[in-house]
């Protein structure tokens, strides 16, 4: 009787790195992985490093688990930012911040508040609008290809004072 051919289940982080031209280490799984479980925040390359390590130390791996050193970290974002898979943008401090970016979508609105420097995705905020936004985006994008303009990106930041800290204001300028 003849074995049953085995199905090779591909991961998708692997095939997402190897569509992408990018050597599938353990490194480049991790941070890509972790990011895409984490799609709705934008990490600083200090707070990934330690959102990483923090990580290793939870599954029990302690110093087994290899932790990424700042360097090779930093250029593993370099080059998932180059290839499309990351969104940099940088904020008002001008502080880089790295967040997943999906295949199907042009522009992530976010709002960083300049009080708390706190960076918060809109598209839930944006609800119906979103599909406006990525409408725009979209056809901006494509003008600027025509132009022969490549490897584009778009970035929206809104930025101001979040309801959070306006309140905690308010609360403070109230108290006699």
């Amino acid at each position: 009787m003849p074995a049953a051919p085995s199905l090779s289940l591909v991961d998708p982080i692997d095939a997402l790195l190897t569509a992408h031209g990018l050597r599938r280490t353990d490194a480049a799984r991790r941070v890509l992985g972790w990011l895409l479980a984490h799609p709705d925040t934008s990490y600083t390359h200090a707070q990934l490093q330690t959102a990483l390590q923090n990580d290793i130390t939870a599954a029990g791996q302690g110093e087994a688990g290899s932790a990424l050193d700042r360097v090779t970290l930093y250029r593993l974002i370099d080059r998932l930012t180059q290839v499309g898979l990351l969104l940099c943008r940088v904020d008002a401090r001008r502080v880089r911040r790295y967040q997943a970016m999906p295949a199907s979508v042009h522009a992530l609105p976010h709002f960083e508040c300049q009080s708390c420097h706190r960076d918060q995705p809109l598209q839930g905020a944006l609800q119906g609008n979103a599909l406006d936004l990525e409408v725009a985006a979209q056809n901006a994008l494509q003008a600027l290809k025509v132009l022969g303009y490549q490897g584009l990106s778009l970035d929206l930041a809104v930025r101001g004072v979040c309801a959070d800290c306006a309140t905690a204001a308010q609360t403070t300028n109230q108290t006699p």
